[in-house]
């Protein structure tokens, strides 16, 4: 008995501690002074001797010339030439990657507007515009579909008209109502196995492309912004395809 009031004791004296603790924290709470993090504060010199090798060489990394263009690449309009040049690339990495390690073709590529964050002055292209250009870290993905469940991406553009780039896609429409589309040139089978090229995000259902789930996603471990580096290096001076491919007539 005497041992239980003792183990009371202590646990009001606990209660008890801990009550006046937190009265005391609170008492001893003060407002502080905000510091604003603008051109006047003041870098912290240790810090910044520290960081500074580093700095350098991610700078010399980051401004190596690694192609050219005579022209502004830019991401307006319904067949941009930046759209165009980025979904070209996605295609080629993509079918080279799907012949060595499933032996098909790639049929097509689709990219979103949304995931070109800027674009690219004519004159020397560095290694840090395409980090610029695609600051994410996407992965290539190959979805495989029927071509009865292409239907869906063709009536997705039709729906939205959104300047979503394509690569080796035809799709037309008229007033919002879908007239044409085709893949390589060609009508679509229904029966045939298509292999789309695409990022993740977009195979999941971002952008509300739902039409991908119909598909088999199969990952390839590619960065797009990777496979869009080493395609600019291949080409010292970039030449974009200005092709029409999205044809969204009488569009508002």
């Amino acid at each position: 008995m005497k041992n239980k009031f003792l183990l009371l004791g202590i646990a009001l004296a606990s209660l008890t501690a801990c009550k006046t603790a937190s009265t005391l924290q609170l008492a001893d709470v003060k407002p502080q002074k905000n510091i604003s993090i603008n051109n006047e504060l003041k870098n912290d010199e240790e810090f910044v001797k520290v960081i500074e090798p580093y700095k350098q060489k991610l700078d010399k990394e980051m401004n190596q010339k690694i192609s050219h263009t005579s022209l502004d690449l830019t991401k307006q309009g319904d067949n941009s030439n930046l759209g165009n040049l980025l979904a070209d690339y996605t295609f080629e990495g993509a079918d080279a990657w799907t012949k060595k390690n499933l032996q098909k073709n790639v049929d097509g590529a689709l990219i979103n507007i949304g995931g070109i964050r800027t674009t690219i002055g004519k004159g020397d292209i560095f290694l840090k515009n395409i980090f610029e250009v695609m600051p994410f870290e996407n992965e290539l993905i190959i979805v495989k579909m029927k071509g009865s469940d292409l239907q869906g991406l063709f009536e997705y553009y039709a729906k939205t008209q959104v300047n979503n780039p394509v690569s080796h896609l035809y799709i037309e429409t008229n007033n919002g109502q879908l007239s044409q589309y085709k893949v390589n040139g060609q009508s679509v089978d229904p029966s045939k196995d298509y292999y789309i090229a695409t990022s993740d995000y977009l195979a999941l259902g971002g952008d509300n492309m739902k039409f991908f789930s119909k598909g088999e996603a199969i990952s390839t471990g590619i960065r797009l912004r990777d496979l869009f580096i080493e395609y600019f290096k291949k080409n010292p001076e970039v030449v974009p395809n200005t092709d029409v491919r999205l044809n969204f007539i009488g569009k508002k």
